[in-house]
């Protein structure tokens, strides 16, 4: 039986494990940055008095991170770019820490997953008529029903039937990990880059409480007041960009997650019920997996799993 408390690992071995974090020279405030930016301060050298670790010692060594040891080490050394210049005028601009973090992030799970991509589409002519029945009352207790918050819900009554979802590969070791919690990551657009508060214990709580927690980790996440253990622990994640268009996507897995759900804007078409066309409201879905673990026909009944659920809200709800 696999070990809940197993850690994961990449293909690489990892090196062995730093000494404790007491024995770092810095302050709570410098700890907390070096959190958020997924900086091991045992690995940063200090400038201050005896070696003490400053703000500018974490940003500098991010810098150097990502230009010679983090994504390019990922991929192998980037080749050089050209001189831009003899063609036109540029700018140049250096990225906010919290792009840099996206870039390594985003590599690590490129090149260490190898992605397949699962597309449905779901019926959600009743989920919304359910919605707009039911907004007056999610209003009384100050919340917004909204699609979002019902998928995090179904995602979460998801990964109870597909445990394999909700789980992460330990290549070393030869395990599987299985987590007997659901933790959903929401992937927030920014102005600072993507980032993705995580919604603990999605699959005890109701739709309501969730849409409420949605708002919050939404709007503390853009004024750059979201708290960085907020950042960490999701099991799976939900990327919905329905209210900016397209039609479809394939969303890269946040490793060391195996998947992750892309929801894009839903449209009203034709649809043919008993032998008549009628107009239905459907919303376009991507399953992005982790093709080690999980079989293309899983992922196809998995999508199902959650595409019936949507289409029969009162069932769901139950």
């Amino acid at each position: 039986m696999p070990k809940a408390d197993t850690p994961s690992i990449t293909k690489e071995e990892k090196p062995p494990a730093p000494e404790p974090e007491t024995v770092v020279p810095a302050s709570p405030s410098i700890r907390r940055l070096a959190r958020e930016l997924g900086v091991d301060l045992v690995g940063v050298r200090g400038s201050g008095p005896r070696g003490r670790i400053t703000e500018a010692d974490v940003k500098a060594h991010v810098r150097q991170i990502t230009a010679g040891g983090g994504p390019a080490a990922v991929l192998g050394g980037e080749p050089s770019l050209p001189d831009f210049s003899r063609w036109g005028e540029i700018e140049t601009v250096e990225l906010p820490t919290v792009r840099l973090v996206v870039v390594e992030s985003v590599t690590t799970s490129w090149h260490t997953i190898p992605h397949v991509t699962q597309f449905d589409r779901a019926d959600i002519t009743h989920l919304q008529e359910f919605l707009a029945k039911n907004a007056r009352k999610a209003a009384s207790k100050g919340a917004k029903l909204t699609v979002t918050a019902v998928l995090v819900k179904v995602c979460a009554e998801a990964l109870k039937q597909f445990p394999r979802f909700n789980a992460s590969l330990d290549v070393t070791h030869r395990q599987l990990i299985y987590k007997h919690y659901r933790h959903i990551g929401i992937a927030v657009d920014t102005e600072s880059g993507l980032l993705v508060p995580v919604l603990r214990n999605a699959d005890e709580k109701g739709i309501l409480d969730i849409a409420g927690e949605i708002a919050s980790l939404t709007e503390r996440a853009r004024s750059r007041k979201v708290k960085p253990d907020e950042l960490e622990g999701g099991t799976f994640t939900l990327s919905n960009q329905g209210g900016i268009g397209g039609t479809n996507f394939t969303p890269v897995v946040l490793w060391p997650q195996v998947a992750i759900l892309g929801v894009s804007r839903s449209s009203i078409e034709p649809v043919m019920i008993d032998g008549n066309f009628e107009p239905r409201t459907m919303l376009p879905l991507s399953l992005s997996y982790d093709h080690r673990m999980i079989d293309g026909a899983d992922a196809a009944r998995f999508m199902r799993w959650i595409c019936d659920s949507l289409e029969q809200p009162f069932t769901m709800m139950l």
